[in-house]
């Protein structure tokens, strides 16, 4: 029954609803009051004899209704001082819902993403009922932060073989994804007294960014057609981050006089060099070059990943680090989160042992190489480009003359077409004066999507002016090779 309380000093308007009896009407209608802000509080309200009065109740069905609504919190009253709205803490308001995500790219052409659409599902399928028939009930239970022993294992046999890589079981730790290896590594040196360590400059911004928020302060080492310039590292820089089998943008190996020079410079010094092997098993003149590691074990961390064989989603990744780097990192994995999942490195660790892991490489090899030639031939008909770095990994860099189409609109002509790729500015340290380039993946799309992601690449490419003359210099100083040479 509508009511204004005009007696009372509070103006409301009530419907009393008592068809589940009168009391409950009563509480019902005051917590909507006070939940929708009609009633805010510290409100006086009605005595139980007004209240009574104005609504046509007795009193003690008043007194009952506020009695249970002090119980619950929404009132409080004290002697003297009447019954008000209770203090409640209010929920915090809904956020706004975000803009909605920019639609996925029609093609994709990111550099350092595989082929998810080959994963070897039947092979993956096949050696997950294997684990499970013969899985003893405690690989259900808690991980080793180590990571399990047959994957471990299973791995020191595998880089070995296909890498060069000189390690044991218990010298290797898994991790969800090189991401989290690279924090927690990060983290262990910077917390050892490690102050400054030494970064490609082009390379990757992300990974820049993961040692940077770790304590480590960054310094940039300059990479040109031989690769990152070891001379340049300097006694206080405690760790070098590299990829020395084919750089990060520029596509160089790092070249063996070099090598050399890096393997003096962390025995003289005590550095530490971390080699972050990406895309190593992706050579495609010849057999992949060794890596760094197989020749300074003792002052080389070894880090690989299965994103870029199989996928990403997998998260799993590993270090084979020296010694007495072990214990540290494995302390610092058991903070981060305790262990990586157990179901998958049992999974990977099958295909490894039964060389699936091995026939589904040599596949992706020869399609990443076919994917390649065809980029670069069809490159080739746009004058002014240069294409670099050795035959290899899963994107090309392709820089731009100064007087052309810069960068920006170019990459802005790309997401104008729904196609997605990267440029180089952002992977320098300073960017400024640096060369424009564009990195070209050519493994994420599908075999189908390939060809119209070029045809779409060649269409915005060609649709803008450039001049043929020799690439730029800069801190990116490959040597320019033009695209029907660099197969």
């Amino acid at each position: 029954m509508p009511n204004d309380w005009s007696g009372s000093r509070v103006d409301l308007h009530i419907d009393l609803d008592a068809t589940g009896g009168r009391r409950a009407g009563l509480e019902a209608a005051l917590r909507a009051a006070i939940r929708e802000g009609r009633l805010p509080a510290g409100t006086l309200l009605p005595s139980t004899r007004g209240l009574a009065r104005d609504l046509g109740l007795s009193r003690g069905t008043v007194t009952a209704a506020y009695d249970q609504l002090v119980e619950e919190g929404h009132l409080t009253t004290r002697p003297g001082s009447g019954t008000t709205v209770a203090e409640v803490p209010q929920p915090a308001p809904v956020p706004a819902r975000p803009a909605p995500a920019p639609p996925a790219p029609r093609h994709d052409l990111r550099p350092g993403l595989p082929d998810v659409s080959a994963f070897p599902s039947r092979a993956w399928l096949a050696a997950t009922r294997r684990v499970l028939d013969r899985a003893r009930p405690e690989v259900f239970g808690a991980g080793d932060p180590q990571g399990r022993i047959e994957l471990r294992s299973a791995l020191a046999d595998y880089l070995g073989r296909t890498r060069g890589v000189l390690t044991t079981p218990d010298r290797i730790v898994i991790t969800s994804g090189y991401y989290q290896g690279l924090g927690l590594l990060s983290g262990v040196l910077a917390a050892a007294g490690t102050g400054r360590a030494a970064v490609e400059d082009p390379g990757h911004n992300v990974f820049r960014a993961v040692v940077q928020r770790a304590g480590l302060t960054t310094v940039a080492l300059p990479v040109d057609a031989l690769g990152a310039r070891v001379e340049a590292l300097t006694r206080d820089t405690g760790a070098v981050f590299l990829t020395p089998s084919h750089q990060y943008p520029t596509g160089v190996p790092l070249h063996p006089g070099r090598r050399r020079t890096l393997r003096g410079w962390a025995r003289a010094t005590g550095g530490l060099i971390v080699e972050d092997d990406y895309d190593g098993e992706y050579r495609y003149d010849r057999q992949p070059v060794g890596a760094l590691q197989g020749i300074a074990p003792d002052r080389t961390v070894y880090c690989g990943t299965a994103s870029k064989t199989l996928g990403p989603a997998l998260r799993l990744a590993w270090m084979a680090l020296p010694q007495h780097l072990v214990r540290p990192v494995v302390r610092a994995k058991q903070d981060a989160d305790l262990y990586t999942e157990t179901l998958g490195q049992l999974v990977l660790a099958e295909l490894i042992t039964t060389h699936a892991y091995d026939r589904h490489i040599r596949a992706a090899r020869l399609r990443y190489r076919r994917r390649r030639r065809l980029l670069l031939d069809r490159i080739a008909a746009v004058p002014g480009l240069d294409a670099h770095g050795v035959p290899a990994g899963l994107h090309t860099l392709l820089t731009l003359p100064p007087e052309g189409p810069t960068e920006r609109r170019l990459l802005a002509g790309c997401a104008d077409h729904g196609l997605a790729l990267r440029g180089l500015t952002e992977l320098h340290h300073d960017p400024t004066g640096r060369p424009q380039g564009l990195l070209v993946g050519f493994a994420a799309p599908s075999e189908r999507a390939y060809p119209a992601a070029l045809d779409t690449l060649l269409a915005v490419l060609s649709s803008n002016s450039f001049q043929d003359r020799p690439a730029p210099g800069g801190n990116c100083e490959t040597r320019p090779s033009r695209t029907r040479a660099a197969g």
